[in-house]
């Protein structure tokens, strides 16, 4: 359907711009004529954007479809506000036909102001005269009578009411700001209601261009000025693991580190701290990032010693401010406080630190921060920023309609807010594990020699905000350092660390050379212990626990022919699972081992000539590798690497979480290599 057609393109484009609106906010919608499916006559129906849905990538399924004599005509059974909420259930036996998405709270406004398309939006520019202290004045004003004030008003069908009142009384108004909120205009053709919602949002940024203070978030302060950009990612991996803990003591978090110079120019500014504690507005904002930040009131220069002991003293008042904040709004029909933990952390000259379930969601918190600090810096501008009321705020985060949103969320899956960082990850038994890790809700790290590799394996296993690719010399130790501020800084820590990195050659012992040795203990024996190392202390910082798992081998308790390097150095990784069990248990780390065999299909060493030198000395072709391994086993089943990969699974998932110096044979059974 053409007008269908022209809504999504219009959602696409407005929300492709975060200054127009944030991610999975605002709302768009057209009226127009579908057929009743019963009687066969035409019926007017409202298509708007459903609950929970992103503008920018919006489709047809993600459409509500509502009949609009139905919709209007809840008017007539309105109770009022202080029972408005019942009217999104009400909204319910309006719906056009099966599927599509649930109602947002947002529908009543689309289907009561008398215009064929409607936007609702959260721009900066727009949410800057909502939270000015005279955004009313500043609106008749900037706009020159085309838009109209609407005073603060929680969303939903008392302030479609309140719009739709506006708009009939107004008939050349094209738009309203809406105090507190954002703002939603019209038009009687999509390109109309395009173009009026840009023209506001242009206005109101040209009027801030125009008119506002040369410096509205006042002088800068030298000793919170930016840190150089190496000096500032060391100092921001070193406290990523303590933040992560911060924002995790309630429930685990995955975090996203933002730099950009949006967010440290705002921290440089003596007026940051003020600001900060007033908090956010709009309530996609706060809704995503808590009503208020924590802020980290030493100066850029402080070391990262003295910052970890005033970050952890600052958390201790920010939960014990937030408890007595859900306290004294909270009545008996309130929903159980959610956390008294910071989502999003601001350490002056560093950088952001945002923090939510996912990868996506941290990212999508501190996107909002970032809309939010450019919010505050256009009403400061023009004005004085001021949001809503803590008390609204609060009617906000904790409505019976937001608590039921979450409620419908799916369940997580097992390692969800898990971050995984697999080395020699970008091919064989090591990509098996990330890609099964990642397929079971965590954020992994492709860690390999071979960069490109490497980025090519976490593409294809998702986006960047599931996986990302990082090269590393397991034997260098100042690698090892470089990739786990990387990882860090990707995901905001480290909670699975699998040693798999591995290489193997087959000899017998007097062609054995002390470089095949070295070569070999390298990378798996030192290479283990390197990377274990120097994870280590992240996972005790962010005290959430962890898993450490060696893929060692079933030749590290079987003595097989012509390899002695390589079982001496899988010998080695066992009994460092056995070592780091002991020393890592006091911290909630669980250390375990897998013991593969004959995983010949997709495996990197088998691929670079261990493969020849089995098949040559058991005298087989080569092709044949992996049904003779088969045929050993009792099982009479080759191994695959999704074998392996589905221990790992197992040992870091949730059904053995107290299981730790472990070693899981994967190997179809292989009598002379049982554990006793």
């Amino acid at each position: 359907m053409r007008a269908v057609d022209d809504l999504l393109a219009r959602s696409n484009r407005l929300g492709a711009d975060p200054r127009i609106t944030n991610y999975a906010g605002g709302n768009a919608s057209v009226k127009g004529t579908g057929v009743d499916p019963v009687t066969g006559e035409p019926v007017e129906l409202l298509w708007v954007k459903g609950s929970g849905g992103d503008l920018g990538t919006l489709t047809e399924a993600g459409l509500a479809v509502l009949r609009l004599d139905r919709a209007r005509a809840l008017k007539d059974v309105y109770p009022g506000a202080d029972r408005e909420d019942e009217m999104v259930a009400a909204l319910d036996y309006c719906l056009h036909g099966r599927g599509g998405a649930a109602p947002s709270i947002d529908t009543a406004m689309h289907a009561l102001v008398d215009a064929t398309h409607v936007d609702h939006l959260h721009p900066d520019a727009g949410i800057s005269f909502a939270t000015a202290q005279d955004g009313e004045k500043l609106t008749a004003k900037a706009f020159g009578g085309r838009v109209v004030w609407v005073p603060w008003r929680r969303p939903g069908f008392q302030l479609g009411l309140d719009i739709a009142a506006i708009k009939e009384r107004n008939p050349d108004v094209i738009g309203c700001i809406l105090g507190g909120h954002g703002i939603t205009a019209w038009g009687s053709t999509s390109a109309g209601a395009e173009k009026n919602s840009r023209w506001i949002i242009d206005t109101a940024q040209a009027y801030i261009d125009k008119n506002g203070k040369k410096l509205p978030f006042g002088h800068v302060v030298a000793k919170n000025a930016a840190l150089k950009p190496a000096e500032r990612r060391t100092k921001a991996a070193a406290l990523a693991p303590t933040i992560r803990g911060i924002a995790s003591r309630d429930r685990p978090m995955v975090g996203h580190f933002t730099d950009s110079d949006v967010v440290l120019d705002f921290l440089a500014s003596a007026n940051a701290p003020k600001l900060a504690m007033l908090g956010t507005s709009c309530p996609d904002h706060f809704l995503r990032t808590k009503v208020k930040p924590m802020l980290l009131d030493l100066t850029a220069d402080a070391s990262v010693e003295d910052s970890i002991a005033r970050l952890n003293v600052l958390h201790e008042k920010y939960r014990a401010e937030y408890t007595t904040y859900y306290e004294k709004h909270a009545t008996p029909d309130s929903p159980a406080m959610r956390g008294a933990d910071p989502l999003i952390v601001l350490v002056p000259g560093v950088g952001m630190f945002s923090y939510g379930a996912s990868k996506q969601t941290a990212r999508v918190a501190g996107e909002f921060y970032v809309n939010a600090i450019n919010v505050m810096r256009g009403a400061e501008a023009i004005s004085t920023y001021a949001p809503i009321s803590e008390a609204e705020k609060f009617r906000i985060e904790y409505w019976a309609l937001e608590e039921a949103k979450l409620q419908r969320m799916p369940k997580p899956k097992s390692h969800a807010t898990r971050v995984a960082l697999v080395t020699g990850a970008a091919s064989g038994i090591g990509k098996a594990i990330a890609t099964r890790l990642a397929a079971d809700g965590a954020c992994v790290i492709i860690a390999d020699l071979d960069l490109a590799k490497a980025r090519e394996a976490a593409a294809e296993i998702g986006s960047t905000d599931v996986a990302v690719g990082l090269a590393v010399d397991v034997t260098d130790a100042a690698a090892i350092e470089h990739m786990v501020q990387d990882a860090v800084l990707a995901f905001g820590g480290i909670d699975i660390v699998v040693n798999n990195a591995g290489v193997s050659l087959s000899k017998p012992l007097l062609e054995t050379t002390e470089q095949d040795w070295d070569f070999q203990h390298d990378i798996m024996a030192k290479g283990s212990f390197l990377v274990s190392k120097a994870t280590a202390p992240v996972l005790i910082e962010q005290g959430m626990g962890g898993d450490v798992i060696y893929i060692a081998s079933k030749n590290s308790v079987f003595a097989g022919p012509n390899n002695i390097a390589y079982s001496a150095t899988k010998a080695d990784q066992a009994h460092q699972v056995r070592l780091l069990a002991v020393e890592l248990g006091e911290h909630g780390i669980k250390v375990n081992g897998i013991n593969p065999d004959g995983v010949v299909r997709g495996s990197g060493i088998f691929a670079s000539g261990w493969g020849a030198n089995r098949a040559r000395t058991y005298g087989i072709d080569e092709s044949k590798l992996g049904e003779f391994y088969a045929q050993r086993t009792i099982l009479k089943r080759e191994v695959l690497p999704e074998n392996v990969a589905n221990a790992v699974a197992v040992l870091t998932g949730p059904d053995l979480s107290h299981t730790t110096g472990l070693h899981i044979p994967v190997d179809a059974g292989v009598a002379a290599a049982f554990l006793r």
